[in-house]
């Protein structure tokens, strides 16, 4: 089981979550930590190369949890946010790119 770490203010971000999409996110994230697939999900290579999406659908809107499993033994949560529109926000994914570059750094450092 791969440990999960947080990066920035993404753990407040998803308890800020409704309570159904907080318990999808956590259920899918204990996926990926035990090395299997999140049940919807899709590559974001534009975050950085390996980053996915989690996408999280309850009655109270669609939500998603940015991550990278491939930096060495740990899987690193970049960000979290609800989706208000079609498209992801550009400020989300620059939020998640720059703790991509974060996340890199510190699996570098281990």
């Amino acid at each position: 089981m791969k440990p999960a770490h947080f990066v920035g203010a993404t753990r407040e971000a998803i308890r800020r979550f409704p309570k159904a999409a907080r318990l999808r996110a956590g259920h899918e994230l204990f996926l990926v930590q035990a090395g299997r697939e999140p049940t919807d999900w899709r590559p974001m290579p534009d975050i950085g190369p390996g980053a996915c999406e989690i996408r999280v659908h309850v009655p109270g809107g669609a939500f998603r949890v940015f991550y990278v499993a491939g930096l060495g033994e740990a899987i690193y949560v970049l960000h979290a946010c609800q989706k208000k529109t079609a498209r992801t926000g550009r400020r989300d994914l620059e939020i998640a790119a720059q703790r991509y570059r974060q996340a890199a750094a510190a699996a570098r450092a281990r």
